[in-house]
């Protein structure tokens, strides 16, 4: 298979660019041109190209795509172009950026002037800055060809890293799986109804208005700081809070940058939403916005999936291009509105398979906690198993409320939480407890559960460990790595889960461990640990069953622990079938691990239950 490394060069401006546009809006604009393109075959030299939309168009199709991997840096964007603008589908679609993410951690700079910098492989040039407001026409034939050499310079910058990147042995498997994600955005597949998203859009600006008047909500209680908390605690909300930089004392984060404030507008509750959106001045709400948005990319053609891979710490995929799949509302007045609106194509019928309680399962499993386990294994009902305990009750006189508790308590107390977070996380779900009772219930679950507390310690041992270079056993034996001296564990996939310039601060507290992020350093404890152990070994299983899924159905969507399919109506039952046997199947290194999946299909997301 060719390798041919590709790189455009696209008219911008002021107010028509990437950073003002998602991708899918700037490749899809009547104002969009592409100036040149740079193409790379294997190791020859590289070869600029500009020329009108049909001189490039004949000059792409030269290529034998259909034998060829294709390599760009964010191929998101140049294999987007190379889809819908040229229709040239190359056989394999690959991505230094997403590599690097996933080699560097998503903390690290990703740019390809950091990478070039990093690497010490060359200097990305600056021409793209004399190019802005230029057509094509505009160019001399010396700009132009300044250009070009420009382009040349990105491309062989890329196809240098792609070279690093292979010698350190990056995963096959995961380079599979970068080729699936890009797929879902780069070829898209999945229709939008644009008149049940104008309904929806026209019934949440009237609903908005009548939430924001119902709840009588005035300008005096969006401005007070105290009068806007009571506001928020009447919808169930705890307000959020911070350390104030000017006096040192808790005070309530409500400010703009404020990031635990700037989730209350994704908040699945729209009461919670338009009160929020209000505070901040906005004149509309996330639901609104995201309407507008799948109505405005329904009218300019299909829905390309935005999902980046590799978004989170643990390796988890995540939202991208300003429409976040990963959290479109399931519940509440909202629920399942957008998720109705994106239909499988005509022919076609989607099947959301969902590897049910995924990370409960790897943590019981990880921890040695054998009755979890087998319960799992088996079958069981551990909700109310857990509730059963909780409430001093048989099994079968276990409530639907009381299950919910035990729900929460399996799903939430895994990790270390106590009673205080416990206690707000039932509030949440609108159950009202007493702290000793919250308290209670957490003493239980961890008397009742205490190899997993022994787990807990042993990543907290393992944090100590790391800080002095050492290495130490921790989980199943032979599942995870820990790499002292690299301050990471290398899981399953191949990849590391990284704890960057990992240290430790004597405070009032004790002595305390914290990791470099972009955002500053994060505070880092045994069960932190044990929540990312299991979500970064949980990706590697989602990970596998998508590649085993991809052999014969198209994945055209991902969200957690659940994996989206586009499958022919006269072979859905095998298919279902197929897909649940993936989403069963036990990874060759997780013997013991007892995996289970949920399944639905229907013509629209939403109702695929």
């Amino acid at each position: 298979m060719d390798l041919i490394t590709l790189d455009f060069e696209t008219y911008y401006d002021r107010d028509f660019s990437l950073s003002k546009m998602t991708t899918e809006e700037y490749i899809r604009d009547p104002r969009f041109e592409v100036i040149g393109v740079g193409v790379k075959v294997n190791n020859g030299n590289t070869e600029w190209a500009s020329g009108t939309h049909a001189e490039i168009r004949g000059y792409l199709h030269t290529f034998d795509w259909a034998g060829s991997m294709l390599l760009a840096h964010n191929t998101m964007f140049d294999g987007a172009i190379l889809s819908w603008l040229f229709d040239v589908h190359p056989r394999v679609y690959a991505d230094t950026l997403c590599i690097a993410r996933a080699l560097h951690g998503i903390d690290a700079g990703g740019s390809l002037k950091a990478l070039s910098e990093r690497y010490q492989i060359g200097a990305k040039g600056t021409e793209v800055l004399n190019a802005l407001g230029k057509r094509r026409a505009d160019f001399t034939a010396q700009e132009l060809s300044k250009y070009g050499d420009y382009c040349i310079n990105d491309v062989e910058l890329t196809y240098k890293l792609f070279n690093i990147f292979m010698r350190k042995d990056f995963p096959k498997h995961e380079l599979q799986l970068i080729d699936c994600t890009l797929r879902m955005f780069v070829e898209p597949v999945l229709d939008l109804d644009i008149g049940l998203l104008e309904q929806h859009l026209e019934d949440t600006k009237e609903q908005k208005d009548q939430l924001l008047e119902s709840a009588k909500v005035s300008k005096e209680d969006l401005m007070s700081n105290q009068k806007f908390a009571e506001v928020l605690e009447g919808l169930g909300i705890k307000p959020p809070m911070k350390i104030s930089a000017t006096t040192g004392k808790e005070t309530f984060a409500f400010a703009k940058s404020d990031e635990a404030f700037k989730a209350l507008s994704d908040h699945e509750d729209s009461r919670v939403q338009a009160v929020v959106a209000a505070r901040l001045g906005n004149k509309s709400t996330l639901e609104e916005t995201r309407t507008q948005r799948f109505i405005d990319i329904g009218k300019r053609g299909m829905l390309p999936v935005p999902v980046r891979y590799y978004a989170a710490h643990t390796g988890r995929w995540g939202g991208d291009d300003k429409i976040n799949m990963q959290n479109l509302p399931s519940r509440g007045p909202n629920g399942k509105k957008l998720k109705r609106s994106i239909l499988a194509p005509e022919g076609y019928s989607l099947i959301d398979a969902d590897s049910a309680q995924i990370e409960a399962r790897v943590l019981a499993w990880m921890a040695g906690q054998d009755d979890l386990t087998a319960a799992f294994d088996a079958g069981e009902d551990v909700y109310v198993k857990m509730a059963s305990r909780i409430y001093g009750c048989d099994e079968a006189d276990v409530t639907k409320d009381q299950r919910f508790v035990g729900k929460t308590t399996i799903l939430g107390a895994g990790y270390g939480m106590g009673a205080v977070k416990f206690q707000l996380q039932l509030k949440n779900f609108g159950f009202e407890v007493e702290l000793e009772e919250a308290r209670r219930i957490i003493n239980i679950y961890r008397e009742s559960n205490w190899k997993i507390n022994h787990l807990w310690r042993n990543c907290q041992n393992m944090i100590r460990a790391m800080v002095n270079g050492d290495s130490i056993q921790v989980g199943k034996s032979g599942v995870l790595e820990v790499l002292g001296p690299e301050r990471a564990v290398k899981l399953p996939s191949g990849l590391l889960l990284r704890y960057n310039d990992l240290s430790a601060e004597q405070t009032e507290n004790g002595l305390e461990y914290s990791y470099k992020t972009r955002r500053g350093r994060t505070r880092i404890y045994g069960g932190k640990v044990t929540e990312n152990l299991c979500q970064a070994v949980a990706r590697c299983i989602i990970g596998e069953q998508m590649l085993q899924i991809s052999k014969r159905y198209r994945v055209v969507l991902t969200v957690h622990d659940s994996i989206v399919a586009c499958v022919k109506d006269d072979e859905i039952d095998q298919a279902q079938a197929y897909i649940e046997n993936c989403m069963r199947q036990v990874p060759v290194w997780a013997a013991g691990l007892p995996i289970d999946c949920e399944s639905g299909t229907a013509k629209s997301y939403g109702d695929c239950e």
